[in-house]
């Protein structure tokens, strides 16, 4: 994917640490690891004694999800490492500003300029929008891909998609907004369990101040998002883009007639939707009802 001149989007091929963070995320599982055994403990013994599933342990032992700092510290306050994972806390912080090596290739540069957006805006009718989903449903977008994925990559996916998710944390946050068919938070991806914590999720969001989330009611008979879904994106200090993607083939639109286009319907799309008050009361209704 490349940039149109004067557009300030990234063209790609820059060197991004990707070894080195890999290198890094390793070298503390098998820490975390020879610590957990030393001390005689199993993946879910260690889980329950600091707050975290037994999945979550054995996936940072084995670097497929980022030994997240407060993790570490942890590990090393349970186990008495004397400071060697706690002290690798801010390592690990600036490993995660570098890191762009579990994003494919093509997504890089929607990734970049999302890292530094001040507004978000999306139309959903197929999923959850990637930073509002919760792992196990993350797991299961990934899961469900044809040509299918290994779990490795998998594991990898949902790992980048968590990380991203920390934008909507940081201060100044952002100013987020998502409209959601109503199709895809009655449809049980993943299963029943998953469903509920998604639904969860979208309700912890949709309370957050800089958030809007809003559903595209089954009973609307005007609905001006049946091209499908789409992204638009304003980083800092740049022009408004857009983002696309469907089967597996994206596109990053610059152009600001076309992005024009998309913002326009987008409005309608959000007029045409429920309030973000209402939309919440609907995702409560959900909620009870499984």
């Amino acid at each position: 994917m490349t940039a149109q001149p004067g557009t300030g989007v990234p063209t790609g091929g820059e060197t991004d640490g990707t070894d080195e963070v890999a290198d890094l995320f390793r070298a503390l599982g098998r820490q975390i690891k020879v610590a957990r055994e030393r001390a005689g403990l199993s993946q879910k013994e260690l889980g329950d004694r600091i707050g975290y599933g037994e999945e979550t342990i054995s996936s940072v032992e084995r670097a497929r999800r980022t030994p997240q700092p407060e993790l570490l510290v942890a590990v090393d306050q349970s186990l008495e490492c004397g400071g060697l994972l706690a002290s690798a806390a801010e390592d690990v912080e600036r490993a995660k500003t570098r890191r762009r090596v579990r994003h494919p290739e093509w997504f890089r540069d929607y990734a970049r300029l999302e890292a530094e957006a001040v507004e978000l805006r999306y139309f959903a009718n197929q999923a959850v929008p990637g930073l509002f989903q919760t792992p196990d449903y993350a797991r299961a977008v990934f899961a469900s891909r044809q040509p299918f994925f290994d779990e490795e990559t998998i594991e990898q996916r949902v790992t980048a998609r968590m990380d991203r998710q920390e934008l909507m944390t940081r201060w100044p946050p952002p100013t987020v907004s998502a409209t959601i068919q109503e199709s895809i938070l009655r449809h049980p991806f993943g299963g029943r369990d998953v469903q509920r914590g998604q639904l969860e999720q979208l309700l912890r969001a949709g309370r957050m101040r800089h958030v809007e989330i809003q559903v595209m009611p089954a009973a609307s008979e005007e609905h001006a998002g049946m091209g499908g879904p789409f992204t638009l994106l304003t980083p800092k200090g740049k022009p408004q883009v857009a983002y696309l993607e469907v089967q597996h083939i994206s596109r990053l639109i610059t152009d600001q007639e076309e992005v024009r286009i998309l913002a326009a319907k987008h409005g309608s799309i959000r007029g045409q939707a429920l309030t973000p008050r209402e939309s919440l009361r609907l995702i409560e209704k959900m909620l009870g009802d499984l």
